[in-house]
Parts: C-alpha cells; sequence; structure tokens
C-alpha cells in the first residue's frame, strides 16, 4: 500500500513547494515592477531565488531514486485522459484570460505632467 500522508492533491509535497515558491516570486516580482527607482532591480536576486530553491529540490531528492526491494503495488490511474483535458482547459482559460489584459496594461494611460505657468 502507498503511503498517501505525504501527498497533496496527488504530487509529492516537493511539488507542492515549487509551486508555491514560483507563485510567491510571480507576485514579488509583479510588486517589485511597480516600484520607483533601483527597486525594479528586486526582480532579479527573487527570480535567483525561486530558481535556487527549484534546482535544490529537483537535484537533491529528499526519498531515494533506488527501487525498494520488495515489489509494491502498482498504481493506475484511471482518470488520465480527464486530468489532462482538465489541464487544457485550464490552460486556455489562463492564455484567454491573459491576452485579453494585455491591451489594459499597453493602454494604461500616461498623464502629461502640467506645464509651469509664470
Amino acid at each position: 500500500m502507498i503511503d498517501m500522508t505525504s501527498t497533496v492533491l496527488q504530487v509529492g509535497t516537493g511539488v507542492v513547494v515549487i509551486v508555491i515558491v514560483w507563485i510567491a516570486a510571480l507576485v514579488a516580482g509583479t510588486i517589485l515592477l511597480r516600484a520607483d527607482g533601483s527597486a525594479k532591480l528586486g526582480v532579479i536576486p527573487a527570480t535567483l531565488l525561486a530558481l535556487t530553491i527549484t534546482l535544490v529540490l529537483v537535484f537533491f531528492p529528499r526519498s531515494p531514486e533506488t527501487p525498494l526491494p520488495f515489489k509494491e503495488m502498482e498504481i493506475v490511474d484511471t482518470f488520465f485522459i480527464g486530468r489532462y483535458v482538465l489541464l487544457a482547459v485550464v490552460g486556455t482559460v489562463f492564455l484567454v484570460a491573459f491576452f485579453m489584459l494585455l491591451p489594459l496594461h499597453f493602454l494604461e494611460p500616461v498623464h502629461a505632467k502640467a506645464l509651469r505657468t509664470y
């Protein structure tokens, strides 16, 4: 029997940690890009930190990669096609929403500064 206590949404905790790290990096990057001056350069360390955490979690896994000496029960994913259809729908909705919001970013008004009158 597979121990399901170390999984979240049927993926390992490492995958969840990587997703949370990249979401936090995207939020921090968005906030830092809105800042004034040299604070915009804070996006670079935030991205490098997220990349470093991701590489450490990928290249130094907690569990061993060698199989155990006994045969474990094989789990068959019966919702394989449905999961990929759901992933395709979510990806399509994300891309549509992104490209609908993109013109709002480019069409943001830039107000002219008033001239000084003496």
